[in-house]
């Protein structure tokens, strides 16, 4: 029986979380640690298909310093995570990342907590979306796996979407689960019938990892926290191998 691999993308914004705890205001300092680029480059080695990194409008975690060095890495494919503003949309377009995701953004969240609401801003996301592609960069959508978003994300152009799996992970190991499993079920399946690459992120970890590849279409999952906490136990390089080895299922 033919496998077919899912793609992973490793976030490492809370690597650098962990660096800003002690040396917030001093990141540039040859004394910082974690060094995010090193960090990178395990992640690379231990299989990560590509980089996935959020760059914050407050700067919390990833600097505008570790996206720039990361992308000099060779053969890296940088996913920049950013705002629907003028001002991320200028620095994405000189950086010129293989992909951008459009995701909601707000100071008094530790975390993004939902999806973009394309439907009540389809005009300025359009916009972002076509300025992005005129740059040579793909653009994903982060949305929650509802029929409206889904629908608003065709019309702006975009090739890609990313699910918002938080709901679901939220729910893990609770009645709930199963709908919102559902939920995503359906939202892979209308995305993937409207021609959209289908792929999905937020509170993944090893443990509800085996409900997501049940998923239909996926072609990539995005992973973060759970793989920086798994690698203070086991190094960065073993917890993307590990990761990695998960995400092949039947064709």
């Amino acid at each position: 029986m033919s496998h077919r691999p899912i793609h992973l993308g490793v976030n490492i914004d809370h690597a650098a979380t962990l660096r800003q705890a002690r040396y917030r205001g001093a990141h540039a300092s040859h004394h910082a640690e974690p060094d995010v680029v090193a960090f990178t480059r395990e992640a690379l080695a231990g299989g990560a298909d590509g980089i996935t990194v959020h760059l914050r409008e407050d700067r919390r975690h990833i600097q505008d310093a570790d996206v720039l060095a990361i992308a000099k890495i060779p053969g890296v494919r940088l996913n920049l995570e950013m705002a629907c503003t003028a001002a991320m949309v200028a620095f994405a377009c000189q950086l010129r990342p293989a992909a951008v995701c459009l995701v909601p953004e707000s100071r008094e969240e530790v975390t993004t907590e939902g999806g973009l609401d394309v439907a009540t801003q389809l005009t300025r996301v359009t916009e972002t979306t076509q300025a992005l592609q005129a740059a040579g960069i793909e653009v994903s959508l982060f949305i929650g796996p509802d029929a409206r978003q889904i629908t608003a994300a065709k019309a702006t152009g975009a090739p890609v979407v990313e699910l918002h799996t938080g709901a679901f992970a939220n729910a893990w190991k609770s009645p709930a689960a199963d709908a919102e499993l559902a939920r995503l079920h359906a939202g892979c399946e209308l995305a993937h019938g409207l021609g959209l690459v289908v792929n999905a992120g937020h509170g993944i970890n090893y443990d509800n990892i085996r409900s997501i590849l049940t998923l239909p279409h996926l072609h990539e999952l995005n992973i973060g926290h759970s793989i920086v906490a798994r690698a203070l136990f086991t190094g960065i390089r073993s917890a993307v191998a590990e990761m990695k080895s998960h995400l092949v299922r039947p064709a």
